[in-house]
């Protein structure tokens, strides 16, 4: 599968790994990181989301795991062709069962979903993914630094539940960016922060296209350090 080209890496691609996919790139752009020495990606995929950040906060050092172990080995594989690869570590890990002394200044995922609808099927997926997500707040909750961020990206449809089970697990909401493809439509995805210290809550909007196929101003200036957009 063709390689995917960033200004500053380059990222290799499998057919039964997640692509490189706009999810990601948000995540990865749009993450905190103020304060950040220790960061942890839990589901790496290619290894998108720590290689960006890779390249914004020169001063961390970064473990990615995943569960899946092609998408480990195609991680580390990009972690090593990088000019960060000094600051990147991966391991083939269930995060359920992951152990560490090590506290994290941030935590980043972007969990797989499955696109709502009302089938049977469906619903059954949908409560698996819901009790990931549980797994995956109460795990991120202990292994939080006492300032540190939990960022995730999810469906908009997922956002209430999420947000409450996070709240269960005393991970309050720091900041919310609602996430439009074009600026007409409605919200469908939400970047979503939070901290174990309460805060009012950060609420933003980013518009990803102003028309099909043509990035917003937004979207241009966020990726303008990662994105090699060709001359028109």
């Amino acid at each position: 599968m063709k390689s995917f080209k960033f200004k500053q890496f380059e990222l290799q691609q499998s057919k039964s790994v997640f692509r490189v996919g706009t999810d990601g790139v948000l995540l990865g752009a749009l993450a905190s990181v103020n304060e950040v020495f220790k960061v942890l990606e839990v589901g790496t995929g290619t290894g998108l989301i720590s290689l960006m950040l890779a390249q914004r906060i020169p001063e961390a050092e970064f473990l990615g795991i995943d569960i899946n172990e092609e998408a480990a080995e195609l991680t580390k594989a990009n972690f090593e062709n990088s000019p960060f690869k000094l600051r990147l570590n991966n391991i083939l890990q269930d995060f359920k069962s992951f152990q560490t002394g090590d506290k994290f200044d941030l935590i980043v995922s972007n969990p797989p979903y499955f696109e709502v609808s009302d089938s049977e099927k469906d619903k059954i997926a949908r409560q698996t993914v819901e009790l990931n997500f549980r797994q995956l707040i109460s795990k991120a909750a202990e292994l939080l630094s006492e300032n540190g961020v939990f960022s995730v990206i999810i469906p908009v449809e997922a956002g209430v539940d999420f947000i409450e089970m996070a709240k269960e697990n005393r991970l309050f909401l720091i900041k919310r960016i609602n996430i439009k493809g074009i600026e007409t439509s409605p919200v469908k995805r939400l970047v979503l922060e939070f901290s174990s210290v309460k805060k009012d809550p950060e609420v933003l909007e980013f518009v990803i296209e102003k028309s099909p196929r043509k990035y917003s101003d937004q979207y241009l200036e966020l990726t303008k350090e990662f994105h090699v957009f060709r001359e028109k």
